[in-house]
């Protein structure tokens, strides 16, 4: 690292600047691919570009998988109609609200497949607005019906690169969750060996109280499609939430953010990024340690890490619901595996299409990534009871200049962005409802009446 800056200071004349000036001309334009490059070499221990490199999303071999659910086309396509499908929605606690959701609705496109607010609603909020911004909690509906939860919505992009699934990662059965078989209790899929990804979509068919059986299979028309992913089943078997889960997280596991000006560097243009992405990008391999944590392809380890955030509670406009317990939501890993080691630490998010939804951290603490950036280089942590054992080595004590935090946050932000995410999303669905939210606010808001 001090041999490539000595070599960039011959390069600019020995220009004699300050503070910031001098990261300006030090990291001049002639030396930023290569400084970079030099940069993603060691981050990768020699492998290079490839290393961070995203596989395109029909490349199946290249996609991490579960071996006990192999991608095919037809999962796939299937997946992508029920991820959106509102006629999933069919299990609500009030039978007024038939119908009026999906995964789509709390993970839509718009919002980079996360919630367009600090917390997702299924059954029980009304409206959209463009992001999901504009849902809001239904007034007449109960609080403690309400499907809301007390942590921020995960991105669906770049889930393949997981094999545990929520923040306190206790969906997944093999793999980083070897060893913690005490907390599967009410977690069956885990038992069977099922990756995060899997466990999620079966779980949360009932956490958000969708339905998908036999009836819906012809009420809605997708017998064929149900045939055409899971022929080696009977009948008896094909048409169920199980099925249901596998061909929702095959799908899932396609949603790549692999059109990011990023990863079109890695590929070789290098027209790609701008000088200020590019200086961003030298920030975010060396002096901001973020690829500490957020590395491989997706910018994510499978790893805990504590960064102080603080929780929903601390957050305007927190819906808390009657019995959630934040104490025990706050020690994140600990309070799954009941390891004190593990408290308060929490997965490793992908940074991919962040500026898509506006709220970072598992408390949606925060609605800037430029502020979450100054918060890790200063180093104090919301959640004053975290003991500093706790915390991760890379929070605070970094030093980084105002230009060096804005460079850093243009590359998150813009580098990092894959613009066409639209491209997973089906033209229509085959129940013909509105979608991502059906409800008839959410029907005015996205122009479907």
């Amino acid at each position: 690292m001090k041999k490539f800056i000595f070599i960039a200071v011959l390069l600019t004349c020995f220009i004699s600047c300050q503070d910031d000036d001098d990261y300006q001309n030090i990291i001049n334009d002639n030396s930023l691919d290569e400084s970079l490059n030099l940069l993603i070499s060691e981050s990768s221990n020699g492998e290079g570009n490839s290393f961070f490199t995203l596989p395109e999303s029909g490349d199946y071999a290249a996609i991490p998988q579960d071996p006990l659910n192999p991608i095919t086309d037809a999962k796939v396509a299937l997946g992508q109609m029920l991820v959106h499908e509102t006629a999933t929605g069919g299990d609500p606690k009030m039978e007024d609200r038939k119908f009026q959701y999906a995964c789509a609705t709390c993970h839509p496109v718009a919002a980079g497949f996360n919630a367009g607010r600090r917390q997702g609603i299924g059954e029980g909020g009304v409206g959209f607005g463009i992001r999901g911004e504009g849902r809001f909690m239904d007034p007449t509906m109960p609080l403690d019906s309400l499907d809301v939860q007390p942590v921020r919505v995960p991105t669906l992009l770049n889930l393949a690169y997981q094999d545990v699934a929520l923040w306190d990662g206790r969906f997944g059965g093999t793999g980083t969750n070897a060893g913690t078989e005490a907390g599967w209790d009410l977690i069956p899929e885990n038992f069977e060996g099922f990756q995060g990804i899997e466990v999620q979509a079966m779980q949360g068919q009932d956490e958000h109280r969708l339905l998908v059986d036999e009836n819906f299979v012809d009420t809605y028309n997708y017998r064929t499609m149900f045939d055409a992913a899971f022929p080696e089943l009977s009948q008896e078997e094909r048409y169920s939430r199980r099925t249901a889960g596998l061909a929702i997280a095959a799908f899932n596991r396609t949603l790549l953010s692999n059109e990011a000006p990023w990863q079109e560097y890695l590929k070789g243009d290098l027209s790609a990024l701008s000088d200020q992405e590019k200086r961003g990008a030298i920030v975010f391999f060396d002096e901001g340690k973020c690829v500490s944590c957020h590395t491989g392809p997706a910018l994510k380890d499978r790893r805990f890490h504590s960064f102080g955030f603080g929780e929903f509670d601390n957050t305007p406009d927190a819906i808390v619901k009657p019995g959630v317990d934040i104490t025990s939501i706050a020690k994140g890993r600990g309070n799954f595996t009941g390891n004190p080691n593990d408290d308060f630490k929490f997965k490793t998010p992908t940074l991919y299409n962040l500026a898509d939804n506006g709220f970072f951290g598992h408390g949606s603490t925060f609605s800037s990534i430029k502020d979450v950036i100054t918060y890790k280089n200063e180093g104090i942590p919301q959640n004053s009871n975290i003991p500093s054992s706790q915390l991760a080595d890379e929070f605070g004590g970094l030093e980084l200049t105002e230009d060096q935090i804005n460079d850093l946050t243009v590359f998150i932000s813009e580098a990092l962005r894959d613009p066409n995410l639209t491209r997973y999303v089906p033209e229509a669905i085959n129940s013909g409802f509105c979608f991502p939210a059906n409800d008839d606010l959410a029907r005015a808001d996205l122009g479907c009446d």
